[in-house]
Formats: structure tokens, sequence, C-alpha cells
């Protein structure tokens, strides 16, 4: 219920100041689970990705988030909660496995999972190589897989930037769902994995227009970030 209230206040407000545009919606099912498969590109990716579904997308996010204290902890929790955010419990196992166990409950209850395979944002707008729990959710749940493509939010709104962008429209697109029984109890085979989460990825590629990277966002940061105080300390 929440999630709708969020979105009742904040669709007039953000549809009038950005006009965020929308291709493809129709390939979004009007009813039964599905994942929606995108990339990463800004922390407003969060509004505006899921803004002009008319149905309810949920993702998955660190049981931290909700477990905070004072003010912090307090807008921490009605955030995430506010748009769609289910808690990941650590407690049973590994992280990745609690991921994978929590995405198909969401699924096998009939919702839309957002999922974003590169695992981070981008850190600098080129889109990197997806990791493979989205292919094991996808042939464990056997629901279709939508690439969920979104265009514009980096610049709109780059890590670092509290606030966005005006001036500048982001916008999603919706890829046709992709098909993926002919691996359908494959799930345990690495290369069959790996093979999934490339098709998705590619398809990304070619709705966003992104320039693809094949490492993980999470080393490009790292390796960015060494890059930077390597720079910084040989020009004091």
């Amino acid at each position: 219920m929440f999630y709708w209230v969020v979105k009742a206040i904040l669709t007039p407000f953000l549809l009038t100041i950005f006009r965020p545009w929308t291709e493809g919606g129709d390939n979004v099912p009007k009813e039964g689970p599905a994942i929606l498969a995108g990339n990463h590109l800004s922390f407003a990716d969060h509004f505006f990705g899921p803004l002009q579904i008319r149905r309810k997308v949920i993702s998955l996010g660190k049981a931290d988030y909700f477990t905070g204290t004072g003010i912090k902890g307090f807008f921490t929790r009605l955030f995430f909660s506010g748009v769609g955010t289910v808690p990941i419990d650590r407690s049973g196992g590994k992280a990745s496995e609690a991921a994978l166990r929590t995405g198909l409950r969401v699924l096998r209850e009939g919702h839309i999972l957002g999922i974003y395979p590169e695992g981070t944002r981008s850190p600098d707008g080129r889109l990197y190589k997806g990791k493979t729990g989205v292919a094991r959710l996808a042939l464990e749940s056997r629901v279709p897989v939508i690439p969920w493509a979104m265009v514009n939010t980096y610049e709109m709104m780059p890590p670092g930037r509290i606030f966005p962008k005006l001036g500048i429209r982001p916008g999603v697109r919706f890829g046709k769902p992709l098909d993926f029984s002919r691996y359908y109890g494959m799930e345990e085979d690495r290369l069959v994995l790996r093979a999934v989460t490339d098709e998705i990825m590619y398809a990304l590629m070619e709705l966003s227009g992104q320039e693809y990277v094949d490492k993980y966002a999470a080393s490009a940061r790292v390796e960015m970030e060494r890059a930077a105080r390597a720079a910084a300390k040989a020009s004091s």
C-alpha cells in the first residue's frame, strides 16, 4: 500500500518537472510474474525506472537498509519501502543464495522483480558485465525476462550528485521478452548461466546504446579510484 501512496505523490511531480519518456511499455506483462533486468546508471533509476509501469516493481536490497537507527535509519527504511525494495535475509547463508531465495519467492507470488545484473551503478555511464544471478533466477523460475534500459539518467544524476539536473529528459526502453526455455533444467551449468546473462546484457546494450565493457562494474570502480588517488599523489 505504501508503495502506491509514494508513487501517487511522486508521479505528477516527476512527470511535470522532468517529462520522462517510455518506449515498449506493452512488453511488460499485465499480470503474472516477470523479471525486469535493467542497466543501472544512477540513483535516479529507482524513481524513473518503475514510474510509468502500472504494476508494482519489487527489487532486492540489503537488510542493512532496514535496520538503521535514528532519523537517518527511519528515512532510509521509508525510502526503500516506498520504492518497492524488500530486504535480503543473509542469516541463512551467503548473500547470493539469500538473494536467489528471496527473488524466487517474489516471483512465485506473481510479482514483477526488478534486477540490475551489473550489481551496482555504472561508475562512468558505460554498460558492464552482468552477474549470473539473474540467469539463475530466470531458469529456476521459468518466467519471462524483459530487458529494461534506462536512458539519460547518468547525465541527469551522475554518482555524487545529490539533486538531478533539470533540462535532461530521462527515458526507459522495454525490450521484447527473452526466451530461455531451451536452457530450462540447466541452471547448475556455469557456461549456460554465463550465456544467458550475456544475452541479457547484449539486449540491454542494444536498447540503451551504451558502450559495453567486459569487466564487472565494482572492479572498474576500484580501478578508477586507485588511478585517481595515484594521479592526485603525483600532482601534489
